[in-house]
């Protein structure tokens, strides 16, 4: 299984999986606006077991979608997390755990974040194990009627302060899915992912991004990115 960097190339494939597996579904622009303008921080699990002919697309079974928070409420720099999802096929491998842990590293390195959040729904057990019991996050508050068809939200977070050295231990073993890393994720259906995008007051807190209009991109962000 091979971890790196999503491509623009990758979003089509991207797309499909958060198609697949979630209900916050989003246009391929918004995914190319993360990847334009934040390109050190989403990435996709490719699936490399088997050879594919010359050509032909990557076989992309998970994704990290993430960002930082050009304008901080709280003045403090940090990322967050967008959407994080895992195909059916391939859950129970540790590839979300790896995959927000190697964007939460990048975010670290990159941009000196001090933190990273998310919003998750509150009926998402599966994920919230993953995040609060593997990744070490914490439930800050309940934004109600955060999602579009009115579910509430769990906001968290997870300080980043001590994640390189953390991570650092790591080598070699955890990329190979094996040792305690991976272990602590089995039974963790990972393809339920968060979803950033519920509420029409963050959306439009978040459009506001000075990066993508530096990059000339900022046209890209669609209105209407988590619409039915």
């Amino acid at each position: 299984m091979d971890i790196r960097v999503l491509r623009p190339s990758d979003i089509p494939h991207v797309q499909l999986a958060n198609i697949t597996n979630l209900p916050e579904n989003y246009f391929c622009k918004y995914y190319l606006y993360h990847a334009m303008s934040w390109p050190q921080l989403s990435y996709v699990a490719v699936d490399v077991s088997r050879p594919t002919p010359p050509h032909s697309p990557p076989k992309i079974v998970g994704y990290v979608l993430a960002k930082m928070e050009e304008e901080p409420l709280d003045g403090v720099q940090h990322g967050h997390i967008t959407s994080l999802s895992v195909m059916r096929t391939h859950r129970r491998l540790g590839l979300a755990e790896k995959l927000m842990r190697q964007s939460q590293l990048a975010m670290l390195e990159t941009f000196s974040a001090h933190y990273v959040s998310l919003h998750v729904r509150v009926s998402n057990v599966a994920a919230l194990r993953l995040y609060r019991d593997t990744l070490g996050f914490t439930n800050e508050k309940t934004e109600k009627a955060y999602y579009a068809d009115g579910e509430d939200a769990f906001s968290m977070r997870m300080e980043l302060s001590g994640l390189k050295d953390k991570d650092g231990g790591e080598g070699d073993g955890d990329e190979e899915m094996g040792g305690m890393e991976g272990e602590r994720t089995l039974g963790v259906d990972e393809g339920e992912g968060v979803g950033s995008e519920g509420a029409e007051k963050e959306r439009e807190r978040k459009r506001r991004v000075k990066v993508g209009r530096g990059l000339g991109v900022g046209d890209l962000v669609e209105r209407n990115e988590a619409g039915a």
